[in-house]
């Protein structure tokens, strides 16, 4: 099986369904393959469905001022991408694109009702995972206005390692962009360049273009808990 399709076992909806739903699933979901930097859905489209990533590293981010954003999460396989879009809202009030490669198995907002409807399994599922990055959205925000810059930056390192993983080398397998970890960070490219080169120099961490290794990160959580 080609590891970027959907065989109707590992994406959200189908680990959390009743196994006889899985033939509606087939027949109703779209499997699309994006290139790295493409849009998924842009914040002020229609609404027209929910996005379960297969594969690959997508960020979610919001306009914030004048031609700037913040990034509100990264996510990857297993993650749900466009939920804050079906409550009660015609628009998507955020957009996704993508970081590297990415398969998503998508469904319309039509057969998601009746998904939900039909699987009490799966609502549950969808219920706490609405619970969850509420509480998740609630913090970052706190940590915004409240957590110096450089715990912030540290945070963002820390949350890019624990969605994306490690390659053998200890690198984050999807290379992210400073201004990127400025985005979500909520500070400037400028900050974050200088903030790496004073802990490259210290042996906290180790950059090759884009890529990253994190070499102790307890010394990055301390500044977090500042």
């Amino acid at each position: 099986m080609n590891g970027d399709s959907c065989d109707l076992t590992r994406c959200f909806l189908c680990t959390y369904c009743m196994p006889e739903w899985k033939k509606a699933i087939a027949t109703a979901k779209l499997t699309i393959s994006y290139k790295k930097g493409q849009s998924v859905f842009k914040e002020g489209e229609p609404v027209t469905g929910i996005h379960f990533i297969y594969s690959g590293a997508v960020k979610v981010h919001q306009s914030w001022g004048k031609e700037k954003e913040l990034i509100l999460r990264f996510a990857g396989p297993g993650d749900v991408l466009g939920y804050r879009g079906q409550v009660g809202q015609e628009t998507y009030p955020i957009s996704a694109t993508t970081l590297d490669r990415t398969t998503t198995c998508f469904i319309s907002k039509e057969f998601l009702e009746a998904s939900l409807k039909t699987n009490p399994g799966f609502l549950y599922r969808m219920m706490q995972l609405y619970a969850g990055e509420l509480q998740k959205a609630e913090r970052r925000m706190r940590n915004l206005a409240l957590m110096e810059v450089k715990g912030r930056i540290a945070e963002a390192l820390l949350t890019i390692q624990e969605t994306f993983g490690c390659n053998p080398e200890g690198y984050c397998t999807v290379p992210v962009t400073r201004q990127d970890i400025a985005s979500f960070a909520g500070t400037t490219y400028e900050t974050v360049f200088k903030l790496f080169t004073e802990w490259s120099n210290s042996a906290l961490m180790d950059t090759v273009g884009k890529s990253i290794r994190i070499n102790d990160p307890s010394a990055l959580r301390a500044f977090i808990q500042h």
